[in-house]
């Protein structure tokens, strides 16, 4: 005989009617994010976005080599963007700050881990990941993936499932620093790959890199036959993001 745990329904004043309207105003709050965060970001093109761990301090190598990669970008003419915080994200707006093109932060609000480095020229403040993540990609020459952990993973994850099904355009994957993402992309090959959950052709939306010149080298001959501005079918596509 199956169970149901009983529903008390109170026509009156009840603790779900306000929990129901809170999140209807709540939508709105979302909605003013992305508007908020979509009218400061859209002029800053072409943008590449950097990405690593929050936790390294400035003496680490993969500190120095991201304020290469970033400075190296913007002096190229790319703004650079990162999530804003400290680590890797400091790095990336540290080297682009004393560059020729803007360091942009998005920021997020976390009990832990994150508090805005000083090294922004535009900084975005988000309450939600996902408006966030949504920005990194819309605005988005590149994704330069440097060593991280899970919020790194998750950034690289998202942007490789974006381009596989065609949500968003195809941009230049590149992770830096080949030792790290080795064992990672050899499991992409050997079990994901082997078993039929990618295709073989998946594997080329990443390069694996090392050095800032090979970086930046990478980024212009994926775009030196069209250009760094969106087609119309991908203005559509990212529209539709």
């Amino acid at each position: 005989m199956s169970k149901k745990i009983p529903r008390r329904i109170d026509p009156g004043h009840s603790h779900e009617a306000v929990t129901s309207a809170r999140e209807s105003w709540r939508m709105f709050e979302i909605m003013a994010e992305f508007v908020e965060a979509t009218e400061r970001l859209a002029p800053i093109r072409p943008a590449v976005s950097i990405f690593g761990s929050a936790r390294i301090q400035p003496d680490h190598p993969y500190y120095l080599l991201t304020e290469q990669i970033a400075r190296k970008l913007s002096d190229a003419g790319f703004a650079v963007v990162s999530g804003g915080g400290p680590g890797v994200m400091e790095a990336a707006n540290k080297g682009a700050f004393f560059g020729r093109s803007p360091s942009v932060g998005l920021n997020i609000q976390l009990p832990h881990e994150q508090h805005a480095n000083p090294y922004q020229d535009i900084s975005q403040t988000f309450r939600h990941f996902f408006a966030r993540k949504v920005m990194f990609v819309k605005f988005a020459a590149a994704y330069v993936i440097m060593p991280g952990g899970f919020g790194t993973l998750d950034e690289l994850m998202e942007v490789l499932t974006l381009v596989q099904t065609g949500k968003t355009r195809r941009i230049p994957i590149i992770l830096v620093h080949s030792r790290y993402w080795q064992g990672l992309v050899e499991w992409f090959r050997h079990t994901l790959v082997a078993e039929g959950m990618i295709d073989a052709t998946d594997l080329d939306l990443i390069q694996v890199l090392d050095t800032p010149d090979a970086v930046v080298e990478a980024i212009f001959q994926h775009y030196e036959r069209r250009g760094f501005e969106p087609s119309l079918q991908e203005r559509e596509i990212l529209l539709n993001l």
